[in-house]
């Protein structure tokens, strides 16, 4: 939902980052992560929530089921790959 610039030592400086909450592991390294902005009515004016799932590669594994996580685009992976999970940025909560 927030755009912002980051560097990571592994990665080196990133472009446009993302934040975005795992909405499915799909796979070994893969999972989806459903990314939301806000759009403005062009008649009426009222906020509206639009969202993105994007299929994102996790190298480590490190997301979860319900994380926050960071994500940046990269070069294509797979053909529907072209994300990858920059850190996870808050677990999600075990109910």
């Amino acid at each position: 939902m927030t755009k912002q610039s980051a560097t990571t030592p592994s990665h080196g400086k990133v472009k446009r980052a993302v934040t975005g909450v795992v909405d499915s592991v799909s796979g070994k390294k893969t999972v989806r992560v459903r990314i939301e902005n806000l759009v403005k009515h062009p008649l009426y004016g009222k906020y509206m929530r639009r969202w993105t799932k994007v299929l994102v590669h996790d190298p480590t594994e490190q997301a979860s089921l319900g994380d926050h996580v960071e994500v940046a685009p990269c070069r294509p992976i797979s053909k529907t790959k072209s994300w990858r999970v920059i850190r996870v940025v808050r677990r999600a909560e075990i109910t």
